[in-house]
């Protein structure tokens, strides 16, 4: 069956600062147009269900399940995805202890929790360990224990306070 173009809408966002627009069919998720339309592949589909939190991108600063929002949803909004995070071609602070730290192992599960920890720390800048995994208990991780991940968001939050200070 082929698509008639009267099914698609427009979408227009502002994904990692640059103004897009593509063609979608009303039911097609947010996380298949950044990968497929815009060739984001750092947002990954993993559960499709929202559970495993591997395509938690930012919307308009929030941490959202893109496999669970329809792309016609965010019409409008500015999207961050991992490829959007860097500043200037190096790392951001969380990338920066997330690799000092070893809180990457296979990588699948990678974008969601750098997302989410930016989130997080937007909302709490100096989380307890107790927060630090409350906040991520949304994100699932089958390689780390997440014991490196935990003290990789603990040590970006401590980078952030410093930074703050410095400045």
């Amino acid at each position: 069956m082929t698509q008639s173009t009267t099914d698609l809408q427009l979408i227009t966002l502002t994904v990692n600062g640059q103004s897009k627009a593509f063609l979608a069919e009303p039911r097609r998720t947010l996380a298949d147009a950044l990968r497929d339309e815009l060739d984001l592949t750092g947002t990954k589909i993993g559960c499709g269900h929202g559970v495993c939190g591997s395509c938690t991108v930012l919307v308009d600063g929030a941490a959202v399940r893109s496999c669970l929002m329809f792309a016609v949803q965010a019409e409008g909004a500015e999207i961050t995805t991992v490829e959007g995070l860097d500043q200037d071609g190096e790392l951001d602070s969380i990338q920066k202890a997330f690799t000092e730290n070893h809180g990457v192992q296979c990588g699948f599960c990678t974008s969601g929790m750098l997302l989410t920890t930016h989130a997080l720390l937007a909302e709490n800048p100096e989380p307890t360990e107790e927060e630090v995994r409350d906040g991520l208990n949304g994100n699932l991780c089958r390689c780390t224990g997440y014991q490196n991940i935990v003290k990789s968001v603990l040590a970006a939050a401590e980078a952030k306070a410093s930074a703050k200070d410095a400045s």
